[in-house]
């Protein structure tokens, strides 16, 4: 059975915006695929965490730089067929201060250590949904400020080009679903199965 690795943060995790808790694993866009992809003897490896970057540290909570356990994963899950690597809604914390430009830069190191694990590993590069309107006000979250928006939504055109220069597959999860009004930040229910289907048709066209 060949492997599927999904690498990203809160919004591969299934953090639910409405408690804080997580989607069942059914719910999930990755248990969703997961269901899917089996009979066609794919397994798929979730690796979500709230709060991961591609390679900032987080000073208040420990493990979250991506680039430190990415390494590790695919050393662990091997062999793997193919990553779906979705990251860099935290990068466009205030505290990194970090335009879309230099959070590509932490996608391009991710991308080159999965290319020295294995240079056959496949990847799927998706750039995030957008943080929305005004995520900052009290009772959203305030790690994040208009900017923070700004930077999210410029993640596309970046990631874009990037997946050109890696000949990497493409897709811009902004581009079908969008931050849940609960919090301004993560994916609704719904939107975890509408993701699942978009990136299902992605994967049908390549595998």
């Amino acid at each position: 059975m060949k492997q599927i690795l999904c690498f990203g943060d809160s919004n591969t995790y299934g953090y639910i915006p409405e408690t804080g808790e997580r989607y069942g694993f059914e719910e999930r866009w990755t248990g969703i695929l997961s269901d899917r992809l089996e009979k066609e003897g794919y397994r798929i490896i979730e690796e979500g965490l709230c709060g991961r970057t591609t390679v900032f540290e987080d000073e208040l909570r420990i493990g979250r730089r991506g680039a430190d356990l990415l390494p590790v994963l695919l050393e662990s899950h091997k062999p793997i067929d193919r990553v779906i690597l979705m990251l860099g809604t935290n990068d466009c914390k205030t505290v990194y201060g970090a335009s879309a430009e230099v959070i590509g830069k932490g996608i391009e190191k991710l991308l080159g250590q999965i290319r020295s694990a294995d240079e056959n590993i496949k990847i799927l590069l998706i750039s995030p949904i957008w943080l929305g309107d005004k995520v900052w006000e009290e009772g959203y979250d305030p790690e994040f400020n208009e900017k923070s928006v700004e930077t999210s939504k410029n993640l596309k055109r970046v990631y874009g080009k990037i997946a050109e220069a890696y000949q990497c597959d493409f897709l811009a999860a902004s581009d079908y679903v969008r931050a849940s009004e609960a919090d301004r930040e993560h994916l609704s229910r719904e939107s975890h199965k509408i993701l699942a289907d978009v990136i299902y048709k992605k994967l049908e066209e390549v595998l």
